[in-house]
């Protein structure tokens, strides 16, 4: 041990700043997607929803694409952070549970569902977008299926199914999922959209893999 094992490594305060403010900028202009759409939303609204002028906002970002641009790779971060979680659970059931509640346990879970739906709408009109989308889908199946494949469940899976055509199916349940909570935001309460998903969860896994040491469901 010596001076150097006291060394604390501390953010400067200029760059923790430029951080918060970063952040504060893209969660208005989640906001701002989620509630109007990509299209409808100008600078000028994500400005007034953070709270700051337009002119600082252009500091750190060139363009609403650029916005866009910076929230997929946020999200392909979080994402990258789930994985990791799902990776360490101790069973295929608790990993999908992880992978495919995510969305109901947001601070803001409509908030999140709503701003993901617009950002696949308008993928399919912006090639510029529809590759940010596959990129972080790509990210997330990747990873999705490299848990799948090491899974004891699909040692001897009767369905016949490859890792990423299980992958596939989950992805397009969570899609779903997301989907009805977008409309039932304000009719069904959070925790009860949770526990719903959670079942829907747990139905997929005993059609997939019924022939395996079943959990205790109740």
């Amino acid at each position: 041990m010596n001076e150097r094992s006291f060394i604390v490594r501390v953010m400067p305060p200029l760059l923790e700043a430029s951080i918060e403010r970063r952040t504060q900028i893209l969660r208005a202009a989640m906001i701002c997607f989620a509630k109007n759409g990509f299209h409808q939303t100008s600078m000028h609204d994500i400005s007034e929803e953070a709270g700051i002028s337009v002119g600082l906002i252009y500091r750190y970002f060139v363009s609403k694409e650029a916005v866009i641009s910076a929230l997929a790779e946020q999200h392909k971060l979080e994402l990258q952070d789930l994985l990791a979680r799902a990776r360490s659970a101790p069973t295929l059931l608790d990993s999908l549970e992880i992978l495919l509640t995510a969305h109901c346990c947001e601070e803001q879970p409509q908030l999140h569902c709503a701003f993901v739906v617009d950002l696949f709408a308008e993928a399919g009109r912006n090639p510029a977008i529809a590759n940010l989308v596959l990129d972080v889908l790509e990210t997330g199946m990747a990873g999705v299926t490299e848990v799948i494949a090491r899974a004891p469940e699909m040692q001897d899976a009767r369905h016949g199914l490859s890792p990423r055509e299980v992958t596939e199916l989950i992805f397009s349940t969570a899609r779903g999922s997301m989907m009805r909570d977008v409309l039932e935001h304000s009719q069904v309460p959070a925790a009860e959209r949770r526990e719903r998903q959670l079942k829907v969860v747990r139905q997929l896994w005993l059609l997939l893999f019924e022939h395996a040491n079943e959990p205790s469901l109740a």
